[in-house]
């Protein structure tokens, strides 16, 4: 059990649990049930508007990292506004795994 727990906190601190996590949830399910596709489009290649970006393909870090800077209101710019609004729905782990299934579209 010792060693059980040593391996628990050594995945947190070096954020390999994050990983684990993400994998374990489906990111392609939950860009759709978070609606995220009605604005990014269902394959994340094909926004609604122009000016929306393409998801597909960005790096995982980079794409969490915008999800939780818009959920926090440390991004603001541009068309954050409507994202904010969704973003209440999303938590770490479902960001995390949509971040990751982002990742893995080309």
């Amino acid at each position: 059990m010792r060693s059980m727990v040593s391996v628990f906190a050594l995945l947190i601190l070096t954020g390999s649990l994050s990983s684990v996590v993400a994998e374990e949830l489906d990111g392609a399910d939950l860009y759709m049930k978070k609606t995220c596709f009605s604005c990014h489009g269902k394959d994340a290649k094909t926004p609604l508007l122009p000016m929306y970006p393409r998801l597909a393909g960005q790096t995982a870090d980079y794409a969490y990292n915008q999800m939780q800077d818009i959920k926090s209101g440390a991004r603001s710019n541009g068309q954050t506004a409507a994202m904010k609004g969704i973003m209440h729905l999303v938590n770490d782990d479902e960001m995390r795994a949509i971040a990751h299934w982002l990742a893995g579209l080309e």
